[in-house]
């Protein structure tokens, strides 16, 4: 039996696309094997190219893989593959060079390439995509919680982003497509499903008359499904009707990562984000007014070309207003082909590693104050992964709806079932719980 061997990079976007490649090899009679264990006859390396770190990594993981098996065929795809074919296709070893589309036609390339020995650079101007690339993932290889790709690309060109270019112009995936998907999801025990893409809020922009709240709206006829978490969503997207959606649903998760990145105007402008701190406070208002006990969580970039003292300081003051659940934190990152990089005022690397230092602080103080109004009262988790105690018993953690992490002492066999657990401690990264008889009070 013919042997695939995987790695990937960055997003959970690229885990997706890498567990639906999968298929079409395991489809195709291969067997996977672990990347560092016996050498594999098929390597593929799903690159990322979202700093200049992601490029460099890529390079090194695609060197590790010509090392481990001279012989194999070695093949790259990912966003790196999609913005510098050139550069990948020149590393003495790789075979196959594809990008972020025409994936369905990886094994006849590395058929090819396994009778003639000729490297392909199968890479194509993406920004003339116009079709979703639909590759069905019905189970996950390693995980409890689905993710459900319903949208590729990205139509915003903020400036420090290279993503547009390695991916292409927004497009959604056909509503029947992600509703059999969510089926086949739900049929194979499921009970949570994420959805997700590089610019998930867009979905349906390219649709007539059907948009992100329309999908919500059928996913939640789905049965055997009784979770459904979006992985983000831009404040400018979150409409009157997405939000009486989300309110009535019975399986939308209290739990929306919007993306703020910046908390001063100002810079908002030069990223060029497509809102102001008061647009985005007033979303954020309405989504607590109409979800109560909502779980707001965002991504923030410190340090961005021209941010001064002054705006830093905007910044903290208005994220503090927000009560962020939690904060994902980055120093910005020059990435070369972006306006951003070409910016005349960059910010010193001490001077952003302390503002980075000051937002995590902060994150942790919010994280904080949003869990701890919940200890006391049972919360629904589906936990995800089992840990040993010191004298053996079994710990289980996984998240609430309101994306609480939370452990607590229970069987194994619980794993991917919604289990009733009281809240007994709140904590930064991790809380702790007691698991409560199902019928014993419920779930608020």
């Amino acid at each position: 039996m013919p042997t695939v061997a995987f790695y990937t990079l960055g997003c959970k976007v690229n885990f997706y696309d890498t567990e639906a490649i999968w298929q079409l090899f395991k489809n195709a009679g291969y067997e996977q094997v672990d990347f560092d264990g016996e050498p594999a006859d098929v390597y593929l390396i799903n690159t990322c190219t979202v700093t200049n770190t992601g490029d460099k990594k890529s390079r090194q993981i695609i060197r590790r893989a010509i090392r481990r098996n001279p012989d194999a065929v070695i093949a790259v795809t990912g966003c790196y593959a999609q913005t510098s074919p050139a550069e990948v296709a020149a590393i003495p070893g790789v075979d196959l060079v594809i990008g972020n589309q025409d994936r369905s036609k990886l094994l006849d390339y590395i058929a090819e390439i396994q009778r003639t020995r000729k490297p392909v650079n199968a890479v194509r101007n993406i920004m003339k995509t116009r079709e979703f690339e639909d590759l069905d993932v019905p189970a996950f290889t390693d995980r409890t919680r689905a993710f459900l790709k319903i949208q590729e690309g990205c139509n915003n060109f903020c400036t420090f982003c290279i993503i547009p270019w390695a991916r292409g112009l927004s497009r959604s995936r056909d509503p029947k497509s992600v509703i059999a998907q969510a089926r086949k999801l739900a049929t194979a025990g499921y009970k949570e499903i994420v959805l997700t893409g590089i610019h998930t809020g867009g979905y349906g922009d390219d649709l007539e008359n059907y948009d992100l709240a329309d999908l919500l709206v059928d996913l939640d006829k789905v049965e055997g499904l009784e979770r459904i978490r979006i992985s983000s969503i831009e404040a400018s997207q979150i409409s009157e009707k997405m939000i009486d959606v989300l309110n009535r649903s019975r399986k939308m998760c209290r739990h929306l990562h919007i993306p703020l990145q910046a908390g001063d105007d100002t810079v908002l402008k030069r990223m060029r984000r497509k809102y102001t701190t008061e647009e985005y406070a007033r979303k954020i208002e309405e989504l607590h007014k109409a979800m109560p006990g909502v779980a707001i969580t965002t991504d923030v970039i410190a340090g961005f070309p021209g941010e001064t003292d002054e705006m830093f300081e905007n910044g903290y003051r208005f994220m503090e207003q927000m009560r962020f659940a939690e904060m994902h934190v980055f120093p910005y990152s020059k990435r070369t082909g972006t306006p951003a990089a070409r910016m005349e005022d960059q910010v010193d690397e001490e001077t952003k590693h302390e503002r980075v230092h000051r937002l995590i602080e902060l994150s942790e103080r919010m994280q904080l104050a949003y869990a701890q109004p919940f200890v006391g009262r049972v919360l629904e988790v589906i936990p995800e992964r089992e840990t040993k105690g010191e004298s053996g018993e079994s710990w289980l953690t996984g998240y609430s709806d309101n994306y609480l992490q939370i452990t607590f002492r229970g069987d194994p066999s619980l794993i991917r079932s919604v289990v009733p657990v009281r809240l007994t401690e709140a904590g930064v990264n991790e809380c702790r719980g007691e698991r409560v008889q199902a019928d014993a009070t419920a779930a608020v």
